[in-house]
């Protein structure tokens, strides 16, 4: 089985599951107890906290453990939102592209009395900084733009839309899930002022994540009932989790540069090869991209049928965000760089890691040309298309 779909999950590495074995056994009691157990507990979880900030160039005191980045995501925004509106800031900016964590939550504001702009991708799927610059306004609370776009992959300018915000005095976040343990991140030579994260994208566990909060951020309590993490997380802290988020970070940190390297030359020879596919385009830039994202559309198919088949061939794919896999509409990801819908139901996204092998994306590019021209066969837009009843989108 070749599982092409990391950015989606990837499996527990065992620097990770040895560290949470650890946990289980040896710093089982409750970190916020006084005795000795409690106390070792405690130890441990804030070892774990400066190892994890140490990758990020982060201060300990500035992470809050979180149960993933959706958790994260929505106590940002709300956070940002409630201190602006305090100040009578009641305009936030995102961008069209955004992980639903962060549109659903800004839905949800606007519900409360909140003005939301999104901003414009384009095709290439980047944001631009001069429009945001124009879309800031004296009653703008917070900017928030994902560091890399989870279906795409894109790389988005977060140093110089930061320093924007940062000089207009505007709260800026940044959700960083896909990025974290992929990419060299800085916070402080980032200037941003918010990042979430979630520690099963770089072969950590699932249900942990952080938020990176700068010092002197005003940031309110997601979850009320008890004092831990400064206050602003109520709940027993997951201290087997957060070992394993600690040990996977830092083994991705110390790989980082090399897996990088590796991983961009197996995304760049499997976009040239699915580039020869008749009417297939690539979605997005191919640089700035993250090392392991290859996302393809494929005119006069659907995705659905083409990930099923390449399931029966033993290739897992998605076509799409994980947290959005049930649905039969097509990604707002895709529209928002402008696919119209019929090109955007046939994606397929492909992401890779270290673990992937030139053995597997020869056999990508064997099973993937062969189903798309099955599906093809067998579809009647396609032989429209090929009648001339109906005119190519992508040539």
């Amino acid at each position: 089985m070749i599982y092409a779909d990391n950015a989606a999950t990837t499996c527990v590495s065992e620097a990770a599951r040895r560290a949470m074995m650890a946990a289980m056994e040896t710093t089982w009691g409750n970190p916020s107890s006084l005795y000795t157990f409690g106390q070792q507990a405690e130890e441990a979880l804030s070892q774990a906290r400066a190892q994890i900030a140490g990758c990020l160039n982060a201060q300990p005191g500035e992470l809050i453990f979180t149960s993933g980045g959706s958790e994260a995501d929505n106590q940002a925004l709300r956070s940002a939102a409630r201190a602006g509106a305090r100040k009578g800031k009641k305009h936030l900016i995102s961008t069209k592209f955004e992980h639903h964590a962060i549109l659903h939550t800004l839905r949800a504001l606007e519900a409360e009395g909140f003005e939301v702009t999104l901003l414009d991708v384009h095709e290439d799927g980047l944001v631009r900084p001069a429009e945001l610059q124009a879309a800031l306004r004296p009653d703008t609370a917070l900017v928030s733009v994902m560091f890399a776009n989870n279906e795409i992959g894109t790389i988005q300018p977060i140093a110089e839309l930061a320093a924007i915000c940062r000089a207009a005095g505007v709260l800026f976040h940044t959700d960083a899930v896909q990025a974290v343990g992929h990419l060299p991140i800085d916070v402080k030579a980032l200037n941003v002022d918010m990042l979430s994260f979630s520690a099963h994208k770089f072969h950590g566990p699932k249900g942990v994540g952080a938020l990176y909060v700068r010092r002197g951020v005003p940031l309110s309590s997601f979850i009320e009932g008890g004092a831990q993490e400064r206050g602003k997380r109520a709940g027993t802290e997951n201290l087997p989790g957060v070992a394993g988020m600690a040990a996977a970070l830092t083994e991705a940190c110390r790989c980082l540069e090399q897996n990088a390297a590796y991983v961009a030359g197996l995304r760049d020879r499997l976009i040239q090869g699915l580039s020869r596919v008749p009417h297939a385009a690539l979605n997005g830039a191919a640089s700035p991209r993250l090392p392991g994202n290859v996302n393809f559309c494929f005119e006069g198919i659907e995705g659905e049928s083409l990930l099923l088949l390449l399931d029966e061939k033993g290739i897992a794919a998605s076509s799409g965000s994980a947290c959005t896999s049930g649905s039969l509409d097509p990604s707002h990801v895709l529209l928002a760089i402008g696919r119209p819908h019929e090109v955007a139901h046939g994606s397929l996204r492909l992401t890779l890691n270290e673990e992937n092998t030139q053995a597997d994306v020869d056999e990508i590019l064997r099973a993937v040309p062969q189903v798309v021209g099955y599906l093809r066969e067998i579809s009647p837009v396609w032989d429209e298309l090929q009648k001339g009843e109906k005119q190519y989108v992508i040539q």
